[in-house]
């Protein structure tokens, strides 16, 4: 397996765990608990979703431009 689907593979379950924070939060308030550890808790996955996001979108540029070197 190529690393581009091991970051990929990664990004996924980041979002899931991101989204299940998000879920939690919301029902935290919703039930008015004064907890400020959920609210906080939808930033460990965010943080690294962050970096796989901005990688896989700044791959075809990168890649578009090592071959256009090669190319000359």
């Amino acid at each position: 397996m190529s690393s581009n689907m091991w970051i990929r593979q990664i990004h996924r379950w980041l979002s899931i765990a991101f989204t299940l924070a998000v879920i939690a939060n919301i029902v935290a308030l919703t039930m008015q608990i004064q907890a400020t550890w959920i609210g906080l808790m939808a930033f460990v996955p965010l943080i690294p979703l962050l970096a796989t996001g901005l990688y896989m979108f700044a791959q075809p540029y990168l890649g578009r431009r090592s071959s256009v070197n090669e190319a000359r």
